[in-house]
């Protein structure tokens, strides 16, 4: 799953915030916990946020927390929130070159590319957070 960090940071602090759904964690903690930066992990939050995925509270006692069930959050969720793509279809904005073989090739793989990453999104869709919520781990303190 590292391919993506942000995407494993996500599914990494959603899956421990399961474990304890009513606890509050700061950005510093999650940032400590997964080895990067509180600001990484505002950022990526902060998306789960917009999506309704999280909630937060600022100030001395505020944090992140769950904003609905884990059994409720998708694996498809928490991908779509993040707005990216792990399988490219390679890059529209391109000049086209004149090369009618090269368009139609552009074209085709982009096709199976769009069809690979739909299909992508129906698998993480049977998986929740609560399927993947680690049991032992003393972050989560299970």
């Amino acid at each position: 799953m590292k391919r993506n960090s942000r995407l494993s940071l996500a599914l990494h602090t959603l899956s421990h915030m399961a474990g304890e759904p009513d606890r509050v964690r700061t950005s510093a903690d999650i940032a400590d916990h997964a080895g990067t930066n509180p600001v990484v992990v505002r950022r990526v939050l902060g998306k789960l946020r917009e999506a309704g995925l999280l909630s937060s509270e600022k100030g001395h006692a505020g944090g992140w927390q769950l904003a609905k069930p884990a059994e409720t959050i998708t694996l498809a969720d928490v991908y779509l929130a993040l707005d990216e793509r792990l399988v490219s279809g390679g890059s529209s904005d391109a000049e086209p070159s004149g090369c009618s073989v090269e368009t139609d090739l552009q074209a085709r793989v982009s096709s199976v590319l769009d069809d690979v990453e739909k299909s992508l999104v129906r698998r993480l869709a049977e998986t929740t957070i609560t399927d993947v919520h680690p049991r032992c781990c003393s972050y989560c303190a299970n």
